[in-house]
């Protein structure tokens, strides 16, 4: 057995939290299924954690998401007798009192001096765990306290204070031990402080970021690159996405391919760039917009439509416009796909901002009719602000203005 869980959570805790750059979450994952289903408890209520979401598990794990199964699981994982399951249910919102009649345990305090103990000693996710019990005020419930507990309100809000602050001390621990959703929280109460009862402390929150980066967390080494990016320091930023890429946090491989791809802070190298939104999350909007405009356009990878348009329309169905001239280029000119004058005006006509391009490629479609009742005044308009494309012009001389200002096609 390991010192404060079973051998199999202990190694669960490591790759799923501690050390994600292991690469063996998946591998705990089903480590995790095997030993909840032989009835330990606290595998359970790991093994339910990871199917929250990335608010509760690192997404580089890519672990699927699943509330019902998750609730489901931590249901068993208190009445398998996990402490930490039962603080973890009680903050999830999933204690009921039916529930809570059938945990082993006499009461929540029992349940929280176990996890305490085991905090004491040095379990990072024991740490979170209390730090989470005093910063979502959990402790109320578990100690049983409320007003009426208290002579006056002046008592309960010192009380509430001298609990809430605690948190502080116990997110420290757990952060540097290997939790980073503790920095998040840390930064979360630096930064806002709780009602009126602890007062803000940004000062505190401008280092957790490079802190966590620093300790190795690839999440953190994300956001920092983002933040050292934003306030100028291109080439840190690109050396920490780096790191954070490699790290396997996939989001940042966006940034380095964009690095590389624009050739302002390291020399242009289109190729790599690709290579990198290759590496990105298949539904990033970034990468499949980027990429798929370098296969467009055959820069650093070969020409290829039909990969260029079925990722720049997975990003535009994603509710972004950034490749859209592209797509009204593939079906216009039918690069990729079947030439389709309407789809392609459809595209066309929700640029917003100027393009030569798309005002080319609109003049021609009003100009001739194509797949649009013939408007000869309304294509020479957007043929004129494309002017200074060579096309544009020689598409623009077909026509003419009659002496009663009424365009006509040459004859």
């Amino acid at each position: 057995m390991g010192k404060f869980f079973s051998d199999v959570v202990e190694q669960a805790l490591r790759d799923i939290y501690y050390d994600v750059t292991t690469g063996r979450g998946q591998e705990s994952f089903r480590r995790l299924e095997k030993a909840s289903a032989a009835g330990d408890g606290d595998a359970t209520c790991i093994l339910a954690r990871c199917l929250c979401g990335y608010q509760y598990v690192w997404r580089g794990h890519e672990f699927p998401e699943d509330d019902d199964r998750a609730e489901a699981l931590m249901h068993e994982a208190v009445e398998q007798g996990s402490a930490m399951g039962v603080l973890l249910a009680l903050r999830s919102g999933v204690l009921t009192p039916e529930l809570k009649a059938r945990m082993p345990f006499a009461d929540l305090k029992e349940a929280f001096e176990i996890v305490l103990e085991k905090a004491e000693g040095g379990e990072p996710f024991c740490q979170y765990t209390v730090g989470n019990v005093y910063f979502w005020w959990d402790f109320l419930e578990i100690e049983g306290k409320g007003r009426e507990s208290f002579p006056d309100i002046d008592s309960f809000r010192a009380y509430l204070r001298a609990n809430i602050s605690k948190c502080e001390d116990w997110f420290w621990k757990a952060f540097r031990g290997g939790m980073y959703y503790a920095g998040n929280n840390l930064c979360r109460y630096y930064e806002k402080g709780d009602e009126d009862l602890i007062a803000p402390q940004p000062q505190k929150a401008e280092t957790i970021w490079e802190t966590g980066a620093k300790l190795g967390y690839p999440i953190h080494q994300h956001i920092y690159a983002k933040d050292l990016a934003q306030a100028g320091r291109e080439a840190e930023a690109l050396e920490w996405h780096k790191k954070a890429a490699e790290n396997g946090e996939k989001e940042s491989w966006y940034f380095v391919g964009r690095a590389y791809e624009e050739g302002k802070v390291v020399p242009q190298d289109c190729a790599y760039a690709a290579r990198c939104y290759e590496k990105g999350p298949a539904d990033s909007i970034g990468c499949c917009n980027r990429l798929g405009a370098l296969l467009f356009d055959g820069k650093g990878v070969p020409q290829d439509y039909v990969r260029a348009v079925e990722l720049l329309t997975k990003a535009f169905d994603q509710d972004n416009k950034w490749g859209i001239v592209y797509l009204a280029k593939a079906y216009f000119n039918g690069l990729g796909v079947q030439k389709d004058y309407v789809r392609a005006r459809t595209f066309l006509e929700k640029v917003t901002w100027v393009s030569e391009e798309a005002y080319y490629m609109l003049g021609v479609i009003y100009a001739r009719g194509l797949g649009v009742s013939r408007d000869i005044k309304k294509g020479a308009e957007y043929l004129q602000k494309a002017g200074s494309l060579p096309e544009a012009g020689e598409e623009l001389s077909r026509y003419k203005k009659t002496l009663f200002g009424k365009w006509v096609e040459k004859k």
